[in-house]
């Protein structure tokens, strides 16, 4: 297993070089040069491992033995021995059409948590392994950030400087990762948008003497293990739904922003995961939407919106599946990207687009109906949905066909959100890890949306000694 980048300047490379990298050094996005195929067969053996005995079964096609079994066994047992269940990701059933993964089993309560929990321990290992200096730099729009800072915070030999969009999180997000005083943590709170912060994350990584100089490594879903953890999941819950005795097409919702969870997804099913429908859920926000409807990919107007984790204009993972979608032809990827940055937009030709619908479902949700759907679900079902669920739930009904089932991801505890919650009229309780947060100080540095301003922080933070 070899891995290239989608721009084919960089190629020959091993899994854990591909990690450290992050983003490519030719700026785009690491991938493995074939994707290992998955056998019916090997689908029914896989039917009774655990979560965690399926993601080591998953990792063994992918990482060239660069960890020893024993090695990585152990760091995925690290992984998710915080989770508050033994599943990991269990699945609820809420009617014979519809099943919803949850996801915020984790310490952060958000799905960030199923992949950067183990990256955490991954960096830490090579950090041990190599005694490699790792600064790891990255960008939230809210559940990525605490997530990361909770995966590696109080490690040896490791820093982490999360940017998240100032006051344009939620106040749970935000708390969850302010109020962290170890000393290998930074927030900055950046005066602008998620696309702002992650512009900036992209052009330091882009620096390569500049993230050489700093050991800079990636936590953001650029970095393929962030994928390649997620897709774990989509087997897990297609395998669950099999094992339930259930013969239907079976579609899969997933709230979309940065593209990184449904290119899982997309991944998966190259694999060999006979999933149906991918089906694209977004809000208001809903550039990714327009793209499956029209062929057109144009960041637009920015909205704040109850879904805050997908108000996102720039989709980093877009870049991947165009290159699949493009017959893996690294030389028009480059042409449609540089369009991108010059034009503000891409237009793929028709016959492509009958292969993205004939890939993907699109739903955009809007406020008022994701605060619908919310109310609904929670009277008719008794399960309280995030706002980011409710806009997948929407997707699936849009979306549903007689003779299908659907899984919906829960990308998130609706605790997280509460400022949606409240304006249904529910009142739910918090968790007590979410509702200590309000009495503990925080910890943050507000910056301009200024690189200088933001690249002084960071010279600062990983030179200091401690």
């Amino acid at each position: 297993m070899e891995y290239i980048s989608t721009r084919g300047q960089v190629t020959g490379k091993g899994f854990i070089e591909t990690v450290l990298m992050g983003l490519a050094d030719d700026g785009g996005l690491m991938l493995p040069a074939q994707i290992p195929m998955v056998t019916a067969a090997t689908l029914e053996q896989w039917k009774t491992l655990s979560y965690e005995e399926l993601f080591l079964e998953i990792f063994a096609l992918y990482i060239n033995d660069e960890i020893p079994r024993e090695d990585l066994r152990e760091l995925v047992r690290r992984s998710y021995s915080s989770f508050r269940t033994p599943e990991v990701t269990p699945v609820h059933k809420v009617h014979d059409s519809l099943y919803i993964l949850e996801l915020f089993h984790g310490p952060t309560f958000a799905f960030k948590d199923v992949a950067l929990q183990f990256m955490g321990e991954f960096y830490s290992y090579v950090s041990k392994k190599q005694g490699q200096i790792i600064h790891i730099l990255g960008a939230t729009s809210g559940d990525t950030g605490a997530a990361a800072i909770q995966g590696v915070r109080g490690k040896e030999g490791i820093k982490i400087c999360i940017l998240h969009p100032h006051q344009k999180v939620s106040k749970v997000q935000e708390l969850q990762m302010t109020t962290v005083q170890d000393e290998n943590v930074l927030n900055l709170s950046v005066k602008g948008n998620f696309d702002d912060c992650q512009g900036v994350i992209k052009e330091l990584f882009a620096d390569l003497d500049f993230k050489s100089q700093y050991h800079l490594r990636a936590i953001n879903s650029i970095n393929f293990v962030r994928i390649l953890a997620q897709t774990v999941y989509y087997f897990y819950a297609y395998l669950h739904i099999e094992q339930s005795g259930q013969s239907s097409k079976v579609n899969i919702s997933v709230p979309s922003g940065n593209f990184g969870n449904i290119f899982s997804g997309f991944l998966a099913k190259k694999m060999g995961l006979p999933v149906n429908k991918l089906i694209i859920a977004t809000n208001e926000n809903n550039i990714l939407e327009r793209f499956v409807k029209t062929g057109e990919y144009r960041p637009g107007g920015f909205k704040s919106t109850y879904s805050p984790s997908m108000d996102i204009q720039v989709a980093s993972n877009f870049e991947r599946y165009l290159y699949y979608l493009l017959g893996e032809d690294a030389v028009q990827v480059s042409e449609y990207m540089a369009q991108l940055k010059e034009r503000g937009a891409i237009v793929i030709r028709p016959e492509d687009l009958a292969k993205v619908q004939a890939d993907f479902a699109a739903y955009g949700t809007s406020n008022e109906q994701c605060l619908e759907i919310i109310k609904s679900y929670q009277s008719e079902y008794d399960y309280l949905l995030d706002p980011h669920t409710a806009c997948g739930i929407a997707a699936y009904e849009a979306n549903q066909e007689p003779d299908e089932v659907t899984i919906t991801f829960a990308t998130a505890h609706p605790a997280k959100f509460n400022e949606a919650i409240e304006l249904t009229g529910i009142e739910q309780q918090f968790p007590e890890p979410i509702a200590r947060l309000s009495s503990m100080p925080q910890y943050q540095v507000v910056v301009d949306n200024d690189k200088a301003e933001i690249v002084n922080q960071l010279e600062a933070f990983y030179t200091l000694k401690g």
